[in-house]
């Protein structure tokens, strides 16, 4: 009896379980065809599916989990924000069916380390995208070294995962798909004798490699009457009249300051009437926005506020659930601070860059921002824009720590 108590015990102690691949077999029809009418895409199994890998893929769309399970066709263990395990009986579904592995966002999480030993050591395969993030541009996120170490200790082949077309089909600022393809499959198997031999430098600079896709050129075309929907949830610039406000209306947007018009059109290329306009591609003018807002002083925007939005403010219990602190808050963004004031409250509060830990945008239109062991969640209306708020805390740090490239191409600024 105690030595059956013992070996339940131990069951209970696992990750990996035998249900996850039979609800995986169970929902594969589903997936397969919620890609092919979602993103235009008929997969079929990999061949070399049915060993243990660690899989590393690039981050597009909101799908990119399903282009993964459609090709492996078996149960995959992928490392998920925590925000997905804080929406009660969804979230205990998804343990119980697949159980991710929840990674913080706003801070170095250690666990998530020990859980994917664990996984690997059970034999389960684990899928990362190890940007960390969406893209907003078109181009792969910054990914940091840290994932060299992880890589070395797993141990597992590295199947590479490649995913092009996604933000042509479903840009993360977009809440509409548009027509195209999405193409998708492994572009590469890297087996653990191989980059035993490798520096640190050297498997950084091949998984930088395998996982770089630019989308800043033309492609498709990805048709949509709402080409433009919602872009100002990352663009908060114009090349004109420098910081300012931006409105989206079907295939077009404008500058509320200026009046610049430009079209996002079927190719992803954007076009003006304005012949002084410079981008051609939106990842060129993110790229001019972050150049712009490193060459700005933190210090001339104490006053008075640079933005100001209209968010429910909500406390995050990680992995847990969300309490909603109010329903509405006047939300305000400074040079080294972000404050926000209830309108159905006496509640208000000063969340300096000195005391925030870090920002991260969540989704479309949210953002993390964690204070000390307190994460506070900021959910605004469809068209707020968190990457302007994460822009400038991580310019105030990177000035207070002298890492400032003013002006420069090589700042981080959160993405």
């Amino acid at each position: 009896m105690l030595k059956k108590d013992r070996s339940k015990k131990k069951s209970a102690r696992r990750w990996t379980r035998f249900r996850h691949k039979v609800v995986t077999w169970i929902i594969y029809p589903g997936f397969f065809l919620y890609v092919l009418f979602r993103f235009g895409r008929a997969a079929g199994l990999w061949k070399g599916r049915k060993r243990q890998y660690l899989v590393l893929m690039n981050h597009q769309t909101s799908g990119d989990q399903f282009f993964v399970a459609l090709t492996f066709g078996r149960a995959l263990y992928y490392v998920a924000t925590e925000d997905i395990f804080s929406n009660g009986l969804v979230s205990a579904f998804l343990r119980f069916a697949l159980n991710p592995i929840p990674i913080n966002k706003t801070a170095a999480d250690f666990r998530t380390v020990i859980t994917c030993m664990k996984v690997a050591k059970e034999g389960g395969t684990i899928v990362m995208a190890p940007e960390g993030n969406r893209t907003y541009s078109g181009r792969t996120c910054s990914i940091k070294p840290s994932v060299v170490p992880l890589v070395r200790k797993l141990g597992l082949p590295i199947a590479f995962f490649r995913i092009e077309g996604g933000y042509g089909v479903q840009p993360r600022w977009a809440d509409r798909n548009r027509g195209g393809r999405v193409d998708f499959g492994v572009s590469r198997v890297m087996e653990p004798e191989e980059y035993a031999g490798m520096s640190d430098e050297m498997l950084y600079g091949e998984i930088l490699k395998e996982l770089d896709v630019d989308e800043a050129r033309p492609g498709g075309p990805f048709p949509s009457r709402r080409s433009a929907e919602y872009i100002e949830r990352v663009l908060y610039t114009c090349p004109v009249c420098g910081l300012s406000r931006l409105r989206s209306s079907g295939r077009t947007f404008s500058c509320q300051k200026c009046g610049l018009t430009v079209e996002y059109t079927d190719t992803r290329e954007l076009r003006s009437g304005s012949p002084d306009f410079p981008f051609r591609f939106a990842a060129d003018w993110y790229d001019w926005q972050e150049r712009l807002v490193s060459g700005l002083a933190p210090g001339d925007f104490l006053s008075e506020p640079v933005y100001t939005d209209i968010c429910k403010v909500f406390e995050v219990i990680i992995c847990k659930k969300k309490v909603r602190l109010t329903r509405g808050a006047e939300v305000s963004l400074y040079g080294d601070r972000i404050t926000f004031r209830a309108f159905d409250s006496d509640l208000r509060k000063t969340l300096t860059f000195d005391e925030i830990r870090s920002i991260a945008a969540m989704g479309r239109n949210k953002m993390n921002v964690r204070t000390g062991d307190t994460i506070f969640q900021f959910k605004g209306d469809r068209r707020f824009n968190p990457v302007k708020y994460m822009n400038f805390y991580y310019h105030y740090q990177n000035v207070k720590g002298g890492n400032a490239n003013v002006g420069g191409d090589t700042e981080f600024l959160g993405l």
